[in-house]
């Protein structure tokens, strides 16, 4: 039987050595990336990565892996990438070719289409291997640069959906998908797991700490898909992380965690990415260290809090 689909429910060879970024100003001093046009052999499945360092850290390094959301590629969410890295986090963002921007390219009446066959089982499977590939990858070749026992899983919309199996979401029929070397996790804008009997069940499996970003104008409107804001939040008081945050910002809009300027206000828009990076950063920090602390993000809400309409900790 055919699993259904969750999103929005809304041998290894190495093709080229890792390209290096140039970067544009004066603050990516603090940071640099390079990329890697990795083929996993035993799939024959290209997975495209970006990898953000700190230009001066000492390591070994807390990593994150980062999947982008439907229609995205690893160049996305580079805000966020940036201020890891200059933070001291590396920042490894994957591309899932079955369901990156090659999906705006074609006609718009097939658009629908390509949308349900990038939601299919197939490719919500391949997406959690495309993380743990590159992963592996990662470490295979630069591990001694990389701490081991500090690795985060972190993604918006459908990489939220990838991060809930790989942080240990029970969903049926994907079984087995749990990454334990994650040792906490981002979801951002998390799409409900439409489809499936019992997704509290699912959800209260999930055990990491946990931290759940999104706004008040959250709405997912993709040709076959809709989704409200306050399923997310739903989502995260199903979630059975015993340590877990939801920081819900006034206004915005689903796309403005994306790179995109403007969406969710033009003034709103870059405050929310804003408060959003140093707060995955300051959660990572915390939760990677072992700090759970009901207060270990008090410091952040005192600068950024006025931009909330809802925030929760325990």
């Amino acid at each position: 039987m055919k699993r259904r689909s969750l999103l929005l429910s809304a041998g290894v060879a190495l093709l080229a050595a890792p390209r290096l970024i140039a970067q544009p100003n004066a603050q990516a001093a603090l940071w640099r990336a390079e990329e890697h046009e990795w083929q996993d052999e035993a799939r024959q499945r290209p997975v495209p990565a970006r990898i953000y360092w700190p230009t001066e850290s000492k390591t070994p390094l807390p990593l994150v892996v980062f999947s982008h959301g439907i229609g995205g590629s690893r160049h996305g969410y580079s805000y966020i990438g940036q201020h890891l890295a200059s933070s001291g986090i590396a920042s490894l963002h994957v591309q899932h070719v079955g369901s990156d921007r090659a999906l705006w390219s074609g006609g718009l009446f097939s658009l629908a289409g390509r949308l349900s066959k990038a939601a299919d089982t197939d490719e919500a499977l391949a997406r959690t291997q495309d993380v743990r590939f590159a992963l592996d990858r990662l470490l295979a070749e630069q591990g001694a640069r990389i701490d081991a026992s500090r690795l985060a899983i972190a993604g918006h919309s459908y990489g939220a959906n990838t991060s809930l199996l790989l942080a240990g979401a029970a969903v049926p029929g994907y079984e087995g998908l749990a990454e334990p070397r994650f040792k906490a996790a981002v979801f951002i804008s998390a799409p409900p797991l439409h489809g499936i009997d019992e997704p509290g069940k699912a959800l209260a499996a999930i055990r990491l700490p946990s931290l759940h970003i999104t706004c008040t104008d959250d709405v997912i409107r993709v040709p076959g898909y809709y989704s409200e804001a306050k399923e997310r939040v739903q989502l995260f008081e199903q979630t059975g992380s015993a340590a877990k945050v939801l920081a819900v910002f006034s206004g915005g809009s689903h796309s403005v965690f994306t790179d995109r300027r403007g969406t969710g206000g033009t003034l709103q828009n870059p405050r929310i990415k804003e408060a959003t990076k140093h707060l995955i950063a300051d959660f990572l920090r915390a939760s990677l260290n072992g700090d759970t602390r009901p207060d270990r993000l008090h410091a952040w809400w005192q600068v950024h809090g006025s931009l909330l309409a809802d925030w929760r900790g325990s």
